[in-house]
């Protein structure tokens, strides 16, 4: 599917904040609102930002129909997601794919937001945003680089990740064009056999995840790896992993040698140190762009920007 692009927002525009996955805090996240609106934005919280239904910001049918209502109205200009946690994959078979490309609108969001990333991706066509939540910006030692990122949102900016925020590793030499595409490894792997499976083919793969022991990681790297998804990505952009250490097993392999196991084997394009997911600062991503991976110059770079102009 062709891919599209949300317009840029202007000073005054609405932006929504809706819970599709957990919930969270509704204090913390109507303090850091005051972020966004420091921006010269107008913030709306959606009614699931309230709610509670075991671990989700209330049932499937009440985040769905809120993320689909959010995205048929015409006032609303943007949509951030307040948190992640868990639940995303749940809501995707009910969400109006048709109405999202009808009306394209910035989506932002990461980590259980991941699912919507590849089901918006694969079925509206929409290029989405891979960024910090609204509950980030509430963090006392909220750093500058991550505020940043939201500055994609009012401008055409074509995003470059160098070495300006963290040292870069080559793993695997070489050079790759492709569209970019990825996201929280746990959610990746969930959406193998399901229709909104992650598409790689010719494309720049970025990995990241959260408090994952390598011998999970191995499990998920080793089903992604059977599943064709190293071999079919251009290059392969290895992000931030936070506390994925061994704590389970004494006798472990490390993170390192479980990545060289299953994704340097496929022979593409690597770098690594990206600080981009689970961590401080937090790179915003646009999804569905053309970019650029080069390790000569430990450069990621976009090809365009997220927005139109």
């Amino acid at each position: 599917m062709e891919r599209i692009k949300p317009k840029r927002l202007l000073p005054g525009d609405t932006v929504a904040v809706t819970a599709p996955a957990s919930w969270g805090d509704r204090d913390k996240t109507e303090a850091a609102a005051g972020y966004l609106e420091r921006l010269g934005l107008n913030v709306i919280l959606g009614e699931t930002t309230r709610k509670k239904h075991g671990y989700l910001a209330g049932t499937d049918a009440e985040r769905a129909d809120e993320l689909n209502r959010l995205f048929a109205d015409e006032s609303v200009k943007a949509i951030v997601c307040a948190r992640g946690g868990y639940g995303t994959g749940r809501i995707a078979p009910m969400l109006d794919y048709a109405a999202i490309r009808a009306n394209p609108k910035i989506f932002w969001g990461y980590s259980d937001i991941t699912f919507l990333h590849s089901a918006i991706g694969r079925y509206a066509g929409l290029v989405t945003f891979h960024g910090p939540m609204l509950i980030d910006l509430g963090r006392e030692d909220l750093h500058p680089a991550t505020l940043e990122g939201f500055r994609m949102m009012l401008e055409p900016v074509v995003p470059a990740y160098g070495e300006e925020l963290s040292p870069l590793q080559v793993l695997v030499e070489g050079e790759a064009e492709g569209e970019l595409t990825g996201g929280n490894v746990s959610l990746l792997t969930s959406t193998l056999g399901t229709p909104y499976e992650i598409d790689t083919r010719g494309k720049i793969l970025f990995l990241e995840d959260i408090d994952e022991e390598p011998y999970r990681l191995d499990r998920m790297f080793n089903q992604l790896k059977q599943a064709g998804k190293f071999d079919d990505a251009a290059g392969i952009a290895i992000c931030d992993f936070h506390n994925c250490e061994p704590n389970k097993r004494k006798e472990s392999l490390t993170l390192e040698q479980v990545i060289g196991d299953h994704i340097l084997t496929s022979g593409k394009p690597t770098l690594a140190g990206f600080r981009i997911g689970h961590c401080s600062p937090n790179a915003a991503v646009p999804v569905g762009i053309r970019a650029r991976l080069s390790t000569r110059k430990k450069l990621l770079e976009g090809l365009e920007p997220g927005v139109q102009a």
